[in-house]
This record gives structure tokens, C-alpha cells and sequence, in this order.
């Protein structure tokens, strides 16, 4: 199984970082054929989704969540770190840790508008760990 380590520089703003190109330049890298590419975040503050980016849907995304787990202290027994933190603790109830996605002729095989997302709602994590291992098959 080959393996990489992404460092994804988050910076103090919550929302989506976009992950496919680098996820297709580490398919192109190993010269992968046909297998599974797996995607996984190392933390318990983030999570992964395969979503349309741009046109308003990154925006579309983070007011969703933010209807959904609410950023208010009170909701949330886990208190600290900026206000609302308790709620990325619950982002993994909607955004797993690990997407796996097929590889197929050499290449990322998304659909036309969709792309490979890391979920950062932790303004507190500037940077975050991206673990990429594809499995061929």
C-alpha cells in the first residue's frame, strides 16, 4: 500500500479545503491504476465529504452545518477553545474521518462537479493532517 501525508494550512478560517487535486496528483505519483484511493483526517474536529465547490455551495455547506450543531456554549457539555468548539466535536456525526473512492484507468473517479473536501469548522487548528493510501486492486 503506498502512502502520503498531506499538511493542509486551514488558518483560523472555518470551512472546506479542497483535497482532489492533490489526491489526483497522488494518484498520478505512485502511477496508480486501478484501486482505492482512501482518505482519512486525524482529528476529531474535522471530517471529510465529497461535495460540489464554488458557486455558493462551500457558503451552502457551512450554513448548513452551522443550522444543524448550532455554535452556541450552552448546547454542548464539551466547552473550550473559541466559542462554539463543542459543536465540531459533533461534526463526525455528519462528516466522517475517511472517504474511499475508486480509481479507475489511473484516475480519481469523481463525478463532473465533485470534489474531495476536508470539513474544518475548528477555527482553533491552523493546520491539519490529510493521510492519502491508495490500495490497488
Amino acid at each position: 500500500m503506498d502512502t502520503r501525508e498531506l499538511t493542509v494550512r486551514t488558518g483560523s478560517a472555518r470551512g472546506i479545503a479542497d483535497l482532489t487535486a492533490a489526491c489526483a496528483a497522488f494518484v498520478s505519483d505512485i502511477e496508480a491504476d486501478e484501486g482505492l484511493l482512501s482518505i482519512f483526517v486525524p482529528h476529531a474536529t474535522a471530517g471529510l465529504v465529497i461535495v460540489e465547490v464554488g458557486a455558493g455551495s462551500d457558503d451552502d455547506l457551512m450554513d448548513a452545518l452551522d443550522r444543524l450543531l448550532p455554535r452556541e456554549d450552552r448546547l454542548y457539555r464539551h466547552r473550550h477553545g473559541s466559542p462554539g468548539h463543542g459543536a465540531d466535536h459533533v461534526v463526525p456525526l455528519l462528516a466522517a474521518p475517511s472517504l474511499i473512492v475508486p480509481v479507475i484507468g489511473g484516475r480519481v473517479a469523481l463525478g463532473t462537479w465533485q470534489s474531495i473536501c476536508l470539513l474544518d469548522p475548528n477555527a482553533d487548528n491552523a493546520e491539519r493532517t490529510v493521510r492519502l493510501s491508495f490500495l490497488a486492486g
